[in-house]
């Protein structure tokens, strides 16, 4: 079984992680059955920096979401923005996806989230924001064109 890989930038270096994700084998499609074409992607930055007056500097900053199958993928400092920061590529396109910020390991607030969502199933729950309607995690609107 093949897995598909997301390639993880920062500002001063490149990593694969891998997803956990089965391809389809080759030949898979079977006769008279339509192939489809390959399905839209696309890169996300997220970027997260420590409110203005809160100290100290979290020892580490990590994103999970739907697009990573809710493992944590670190973001990495970067001294010149003085922010935490990564690039995640090849995420799947035209949907919604679902995630939290982490700062040593609990969750924090996303000012660049498009939105607020409850979270479905346990994997979600387990890093949900308190909020005054309950627990939410930050949504991704991933449009493609």
């Amino acid at each position: 079984m093949l897995q598909e890989t997301m390639n993880v930038s920062g500002p001063n270096r490149t990593q694969k992680i891998r997803l956990g994700v089965p391809k389809a084998p080759m030949g898979a499609g079977g006769a008279g059955q339509k192939l489809a074409g390959p399905k839209p992607t696309f890169t996300k930055v997220f970027r997260w920096r420590l409110p203005d007056g809160q100290k100290p500097e979290p020892a580490t900053v990590e994103v999970a979401g739907t697009f990573t199958h809710w493992q944590k993928v670190p973001l990495l400092y970067d001294r010149a923005r003085g922010s935490w920061q990564v690039t995640l590529e090849q995420l799947a396109g035209n949907r919604t996806h679902h995630y939290m910020l982490l700062a040593d390991g609990k969750p924090v607030h996303d000012r660049h989230c498009d939105g607020l969502a409850i979270p479905h199933g346990p994997l979600e729950e387990q890093y949900a924001l308190a909020t005054a309607r309950g627990p939410r995690v930050f949504m991704l609107f991933a449009q493609t064109k």
